[in-house]
């Protein structure tokens, strides 16, 4: 049995999906490099600038340490906080957007507004309603799968006065 012989046309398609996925597969290979979960106590700060490129946020910290902080807003759903110490090592790698982390994480009436941006970085969204005098700053984040939103109420003067998680319903929104 003779098989078709395949034409110049038919090499260069072949030969352009097989290149596509070699660069799928290295930027694959790259986003794991660059996850910043991965990160390890102990790593120098050059280490994981050189690793995880410039971070979407910087903070002090007492101690006279950093914070480096990754965040995958407006779109994603996670923040990760890279804590340095004052010799410039990873002490901490925590991914701040967690149900478990909110009630011992969050200070009511003791957090101020750059207390809230050196831990979570910049929302997703900031407004306002009726009922609540000042802003209601929003994270997105996943909780088993679901995505599920942080509100944190911030009065005029910069206080945190509460708090509470609610279902994400943007994509429905945006469905209908």
């Amino acid at each position: 049995m003779n098989l078709p012989s395949m034409t110049a046309a038919g090499r260069r398609s072949s030969f352009a999906a097989l290149a596509f996925c070699a660069v799928a597969g290295l930027g694959l290979l790259a986003g794991c490099a660059s996850e910043p979960t991965r990160i390890q106590p102990g790593t120098s700060a050059a280490d994981t600038l050189q690793r995880l490129g410039a971070p979407t946020g910087r903070y002090p910290l007492t101690g006279g340490g950093e914070r480096l902080q990754y965040s995958r807003m407006p779109a994603g759903f996670e923040v990760v906080d890279i804590d340095l110490d004052a010799s410039g090592k990873v002490v901490s790698v925590t991914q701040v957007l967690s149900e478990a982390r909110f009630g011992q994480d969050i200070k009511v009436g003791q957090w101020r507004q750059n207390d809230v941006m050196a831990f979570y970085g910049r929302p997703y969204e900031i407004t306002r309603v009726s009922s609540f005098d000042g802003a209601i700053w929003t994270w997105r984040y996943k909780a088993v799968n679901e995505r599920r939103m942080l509100y944190i109420y911030i009065d005029p003067t910069g206080v945190v006065r509460r708090y509470h998680t609610g279902d994400d319903l943007e994509l429905d929104r945006i469905r209908d």
